[in-house]
């Protein structure tokens, strides 16, 4: 599926309403939808970086941000209007995890409404921060201008990966089967990790 995500982020920069794309994507990225960042905004930096793109660097930064913000907002009123229970009832259709729900709540919790701004530089969690804020009914000005930097930096970040990527995409390439084997290695690696730490049984059972 991420494969796919990435995909499409990386066509539609190259047309004219590319840029809502990203900006719908990175929406959905904002909430609870299992839409990774890193396989969004990297392609709509290449295509800046190879002029396929119908767009400039600051309008991308502005709708992707734009799109983070309206994401977050609808989590946050997920939360402050109905809580765990309406979050669980509608992510039930995405595949949200309780567990990672309940840790980024347990984060908010300790470390208070600056993890709003910390947490958009998290994997998986960044996911689920606006709903324990909601719940908490924390001020929204201060949670849209923490969620406003936070994305921005973020989205701005990789952003410039894909676009230093692409300019050196000719060099990057010398080194694919390398880079691929061990993608492949890590990506076994996580597999097992995840196996390990979900299913395995406490030591005297």
């Amino acid at each position: 599926m991420f494969e796919i995500i990435h995909k499409w982020a990386l066509d539609s920069a190259s047309t004219p309403y590319g840029l809502w794309v990203g900006a719908g994507l990175m929406a959905l990225e904002s909430m609870i939808a299992p839409v990774p960042s890193e396989f969004v905004m990297p392609p709509i930096g290449s295509a800046l970086a190879n002029g396929s793109a119908h767009f400039t660097i600051a309008q991308a930064v502005l709708a992707t941000s734009a799109g983070s913000l309206v994401g977050s907002l609808i989590s946050y009123y997920l939360g402050y209007f109905g809580g765990k229970p309406l979050v669980m009832q509608v992510g039930r259709f995405l595949l949200v995890n309780e567990h990672h729900l309940d840790l980024t709540s347990a984060w908010f919790k300790r470390w208070g409404s600056l993890t709003v701004f910390v947490c958009r530089f998290i994997p998986v969690v960044r996911h689920f921060i606006s709903i324990p804020a909601g719940i908490a009914r924390m001020n929204l000005l201060k949670f849209c201008l923490y969620t406003l930097i936070g994305a921005t930096l973020w989205n701005s970040f990789l952003l410039w990966l894909g676009w230093k990527l692409q300019a050196n995409i000719t060099e990057i390439l010398k080194y694919r089967t390398p880079i691929d084997i061990t993608a492949a290695a890590l990506l076994l690696l996580a597999i097992v990790l995840w196996y390990w730490l979900h299913w395995r049984k406490p030591q005297g059972e």
